[in-house]
């Protein structure tokens, strides 16, 4: 009989000792559950939950999951590549524990997002985290450089109507005082709930759209970059139920205004040093920040199949929105895809970083940081030279000038993002097969799940599944 002293391989050594020590810790403290969570490949959060006195059989052993769930579309039904999709097979999950959170917003649970290994101890192919940290450690590795990493994150509050409309659950204009009043109590439990487990916010505020909000949060390492914005969507969905409010961070929560975001921060680092600061390129960039900017340029066509993934996003990518969606560059320019962020002057070597805009939170949050460094680093590989920076809205171009200058429109429909990415070698390399079958079969298949639906029929079909 197997005992904790023989784990399964898959976790850490020592995580099974440590395990059992914040078993009692968290028990110690009113904790009942944990929540083990990853993201599948529609982007929906899913979980296992675990008594807290099973964590360190959950760090020997992993816990079950099946891996169908690579091909779940958000409406819950089911598609197949030549490896995924099927009944058969097992995984495990494997707690992070370095990343294992009390849930201030829920008491009696904690958190932990989890790598997902095969029975046989390996990585599987699938799982998005593993990706993320593949691709970092690579360019580390490879290239010398690191990366600083945020995901701002947009959300509606609402409340539930007879019809299942979208009703905004506060009043007032964007960005407006009325507005944060109104809400005054459920974003100070937010801002209480994160500090308590450690997410370090930089802003919390009302956004442009009828019952919109957005947080920022600080920068870290890509693959805590995107733990954290699961965590704190996790957390953001806590305080507004304890509130008796219902929030959405659907793409598009109706069909026509401005959706919500999940905007991507990364900036490049060697040695402890900024690349995207002090450099002698354009706005303080160095060569390789500049190569990096435009390979991500180069490649956001086929990029936005898994940043912009959903039907509903395609209601928010629209031009003269700020949701960037021409292939441009431009200095705090918020129409363009990529905008370069200088910071302030004193910061600049802290805070200068690129911000891609066509991002949203339909998007697996490690699928979409590790496609968007796997493209800049491509920039870099190739000494790829960064084209003409625009200004205004690419909207306004003369069309002959757009083309003289590179200014093209990002895909309009999901089917375009899905060929896009079929053709980018680069973005399904570094994937790997079974991934990247995976982001076509899932794009595809929601792609039909939609078919012969209006807008307006979208944007409900999507409201509430993110």
């Amino acid at each position: 009989m197997a005992t904790l002293a023989d784990p399964v391989p898959g976790g850490r050594p020592g995580d099974v000792e440590r395990a059992g020590a914040l078993a009692a810790e968290l028990a110690g403290r009113g904790v009942h559950g944990v929540v083990l969570a990853y993201v599948d490949t529609a982007g929906i959060g899913r979980v296992k939950t675990i008594p807290v006195a099973k964590l360190p059989a959950a760090a020997a052993w992993g816990v079950g999951m099946s891996p169908v769930f690579d091909t779940f579309l958000a409406d819950d039904s089911i598609v197949t590549t030549d490896v995924l999709g099927s009944p058969d097979g097992d995984l495990r999950l494997y707690p992070d524990l370095d990343e294992l959170t009390v849930l201030a917003g829920q008491p009696g649970w904690a958190w932990a997002p989890v790598d997902r290994i095969t029975q046989d101890g390996e990585g599987h192919p699938g799982c998005a985290r593993t990706f993320l940290r593949r691709v970092v450690t690579d360019a580390a590795r490879r290239h010398g450089i690191t990366f600083r990493a945020a995901i701002e994150i947009e959300w509606v509050v609402g409340r539930d109507t007879p019809t299942g409309a979208f009703e905004p659950a506060v009043t007032g204009p964007a960005y407006g005082a009325i507005r944060q009043v109104e809400l005054s109590e459920c974003t100070a439990d937010l801002l209480a709930a994160c500090a308590a487990q450690g997410v370090d916010v930089a802003q919390v505020h009302p956004e442009y759209a009828a019952g919109q909000f957005e947080i920022s949060v600080g920068a870290l390492d890509p693959v805590a970059a995107a733990d954290r914005s699961v965590l704190v969507r996790q957390t953001v969905r806590a305080v507004a139920q304890r509130h008796g409010l219902r929030v959405s961070f659907a793409p598009a929560v109706v069909a026509d205004g401005v959706g919500n975001g999940g905007h991507l921060h990364l900036s490049v680092w060697r040695d402890g040093v900024n690349l995207h600061s002090g450099g002698t390129g354009r706005h303080g960039m160095t060569a390789e920040a500049e190569s990096f900017t435009a390979g991500v340029l180069a490649h956001l066509p086929a990029l936005t199949a898994v940043t912009a993934p959903s039907p509903a996003s395609r209601l928010r990518l629209r031009p003269s929105r700020w949701a960037g969606v021409f292939t441009a560059w431009g200095l705090e320019t918020r129409e363009a895809a990529l905008r370069v962020v200088t910071g302030t002057r004193g910061v600049r070597d802290r805070a200068a970083n690129l911000e891609v805009k066509p991002v949203d939170l339909a998007a697996n949050p490690y699928l979409a940081l590790g496609c968007v460094v796997a493209a800049g680093l491509d920039g870099i590989a190739a000494a790829a030279p960064l084209p003409e920076e625009i200004t205004g809205d690419p909207a306004h171009l003369d069309p002959a000038e757009a083309v003289a200058r590179g200014v093209r429109r990002l895909p309009a429909d999901l089917a375009e993002a899905v060929a896009a990415f079929r053709a980018d070698g680069v973005l399904r390399d570094a994937l790997g097969p079974v991934l990247a079958d995976a982001v076509i079969a899932v794009r595809e298949g929601e792609i039909a799940a939609v078919e012969g639906l209006d807008d307006a029929q979208v944007a409900a079909a999507y409201r509430w599944r993110y």
